[in-house]
């Protein structure tokens, strides 16, 4: 096992996260933060916090996104729904998708195709923690990443949260 982050490593990967989503989209009166289920939403939590003490007058639209029943392999495996809560239209947002690891890029695939369900953005940002860059079955790349890896298919990375798994850390398995 292989420390890729350690926690403080982690807290300052998120802030850099969250002031390069508002460098590259001017505030936030035009975007929307979309975290996907289940273990994007620790990190898209953490981020949206950041960008509310960033600026704080701002109104921050966040959302849950749960891509169960888009997913390519919906009928291999037994997935376990999680809840979608998106209050709002995303029709002609920019909307910025947050995923712990971008690994084939299916995932994001999905989100990609669950999205048009709640309008048409006019554009989709990719933000993930962890890319690990030589996997991609898909032509998917983020736009925003804390840290790329380079990893075989054997390799598992394994991204705890304190909320979840009683420690901040990502490591290699």
């Amino acid at each position: 096992m292989k420390t890729i982050l350690s926690e403080q490593q982690m807290a300052l990967t998120v802030k850099r996260l969250a002031h390069q989503i508002l460098e590259n989209n001017k505030g936030l009166h035009n975007t929307v933060i979309i975290g996907l289920q289940p273990r994007g939403i620790f990190l898209s939590n953490r981020i949206v916090a950041e960008l509310k003490t960033i600026i704080p007058s701002e109104t921050v639209h966040y959302g849950k996104l749960d891509i169960t029943f888009y997913r390519d392999d919906v009928r291999k495996t037994l997935h376990i729904a999680n809840q979608t809560d998106i209050p709002f239209s995303i029709e002609g947002k920019t909307v910025v998708l947050i995923d712990d690891v971008l690994y084939t890029g299916r995932t994001i695939r999905a989100a990609l195709d669950a999205l048009l369900d709640f309008g048409r953005p006019s554009k989709v940002s990719l933000c993930v923690l962890i890319d690990r860059r030589f996997s991609r079955e898909l032509p998917i790349q983020p736009d925003f990443s804390g840290k790329a890896i380079d990893t075989i298919v054997t390799d598992k990375v394994k991204v705890n949260w304190r909320e979840k798994d009683e420690k901040d850390e990502v490591v290699l398995v």
